[in-house]
C-alpha cells in the first residue's frame, strides 16, 4: 500500500478555506440527515479504501461499515485487543495519520461529517480534519492517491474529539466530491466515518432509457415513514439484495385493526413509473400481508402531501407478497404509467412486517 505523507504545511494551507460548519448534539445526530441525506461512503454503496498511512491495530475498512460498533471485552489478536474501527500506531512522527476513501456514489454533495469513537477511550484520535476532492474518468483513483496531488480542498477543519462518543458537524458550503481524505490528529483509533450528503448521479443522455429512479446512488432518499423499529427505512434503497434481515426496513407488529405502515421516498429525478420491484429476502415469518404504491408531483416550494390523508395518485394496487422473494410489477400492471408524472411515492405494507428493498424503475421528464 502507497505511503503518502502530509506535510504541517499542507495542512496548515488548507485550514482556513473551511465553510461554516456546525456542531450537532449526539442524540440528534441521525434526526439532522436521515430524512434528507444518505451516507456517501457507506460500504452498502459499495464505497472504499483507497490508501491509509497506518492501519497496524484496526483496519481502516471498519470505517465504512453501516452498522453501529460493537465491542469484544477481552478479545485479543496478533497486533493486540480487538477493535471494531480504525486504529493506527502509536507515537506517530508525523503530523496526523489519514485514510483515502473513495465515494460509493458517481458523487456527492457533503452536508455533514460524523466521527464515532465508540468504545475507543485511552486510544481515540485527539482530533480530525476532511478534505475532498473531484477527480473522474480513467485513472482517478491512483490519481489521489499520489504524494504530489494537490487537488485536496477543505470539507471540515479541525475538530476536537473525545472518547467513545458520536461527533457530527453539518457543513453548509455546497462541496461536491468523489473522494475524501480522513486525517486524525495525531493517531489512535476511531470506529466509524459517515459522510452524509446528496448523490449527484449521472444519467442516461437518452430520457427514455429506463433506470432506477428510486435508488439511492441516483440521488433517492427515504424521507418519512410510519415506524422502523427493526430496521431503517433508508435500507430499502440500497443496491443488491442485502446479506441478513438487518439491511431491511422493518416496523413493529402492530395489534390495531386496519393498520398500515407507509414510507416515503424522494425520487432521484422526476419521471414516469415503467417497472416496481418488493423485495422480501431474509423476511421470512415476518413479511408483510400485501403492499400497494402511490405517487405524488411536488412542484418547487409545495410540501409533500400528507402520507395518511394527504392527495396521493394509486400507482399499484393491493398486491400480495410472500416470504424471502422478489415480486416485480411491470408497466402493464401500473396506472397512470403514461399519463402522470412523479417525484415522490409511497409504498404502504398491509398491516406491517418487513422489506429489503423497493424500486422504482422509469424515464425522466
Amino acid at each position: 500500500m502507497e505511503i503518502q505523507a502530509l506535510s504541517p504545511e499542507i495542512i496548515q494551507d488548507i485550514q482556513p478555506q473551511s465553510p461554516p460548519t456546525d456542531s450537532i448534539p449526539a442524540d440528534l445526530i441521525t434526526a439532522t440527515f436521515s430524512s434528507t441525506c444518505i451516507d456517501l461512503i457507506s460500504a452498502s454503496l459499495s464505497s472504499r479504501i483507497l490508501s491509509t498511512s497506518d492501519e497496524f491495530f484496526a483496519p481502516a475498512s471498519n470505517l465504512l461499515n453501516p452498522r453501529a460498533p460493537i465491542s469484544r471485552p477481552g478479545v485479543f489478536i496478533a497486533t493486540g485487543a480487538w477493535y471494531d474501527g480504525w486504529e493506527s500506531r502509536r507515537h506517530n512522527p508525523n503530523s496526523c495519520d489519514w485514510v483515502i476513501v473513495k465515494l460509493g456514489v458517481a458523487s456527492g454533495r457533503v452536508r455533514g461529517v460524523e466521527i464515532d469513537t465508540a468504545f475507543f477511550t485511552g486510544n481515540y484520535a485527539e482530533a480530525v480534519s476532511v478534505q475532498g476532492c473531484f477527480e473522474a474518468g480513467e485513472g482517478a483513483d491512483e490519481k489521489v492517491k499520489a504524494q504530489s496531488y494537490q487537488g485536496w480542498k477543505e470539507v471540515l477543519g479541525r475538530r476536537e474529539c473525545g472518547p467513545s462518543r458520536r461527533h457530527a458537524w453539518r457543513v453548509d458550503g455546497e462541496v461536491e466530491v468523489t473522494h475524501v481524505r480522513l486525517c486524525m490528529f495525531p493517531d489512535g483509533g476511531i470506529a466509524r466515518f459517515r459522510l452524509y450528503g446528496e448523490a449527484v448521479p449521472v444519467w442516461p443522455e437518452d430520457l427514455e432509457e429506463e433506470v432506477e429512479l428510486s435508488a439511492a446512488a441516483m440521488g433517492g432518499v427515504a424521507v418519512a415513514c410510519s415506524d422502523e423499529h427493526f430496521g431503517r427505512k433508508e435500507n430499502l434503497l440500497l443496491p443488491g439484495r442485502g446479506v441478513d434481515m438487518g439491511d431491511g426496513w422493518e416496523t413493529k407488529r402492530s395489534r390495531g385493526k386496519g393498520h398500515v405502515d407507509w414510507v416515503v421516498v424522494r425520487l432521484g429525478a422526476r419521471g414516469k413509473a415503467r417497472k416496481i420491484v418488493f423485495d422480501t429476502r431474509h423476511f421470512i415469518g415476518n413479511f408483510p400481508q400485501g403492499v400497494k404504491v402511490e405517487g405524488c408531483d411536488v412542484q418547487d416550494g409545495e410540501e409533500i402531501p400528507e402520507p395518511v390523508v394527504g392527495m396521493w395518485t394509486e400507482i399499484l394496487g393491493a398486491e400480495k407478497v410472500g416470504p424471502d422473494e422478489e415480486f416485480e410489477f411491470k408497466r402493464e400492471k401500473l396506472k397512470n404509467g403514461d399519463e402522470k408524472t412523479y417525484t415522490h411515492v409511497k409504498m404502504t405494507m398491509i398491516p406491517d412486517g418487513g422489506v429489503k428493498r423497493f424500486r422504482v424503475f422509469g424515464t425522466r421528464v
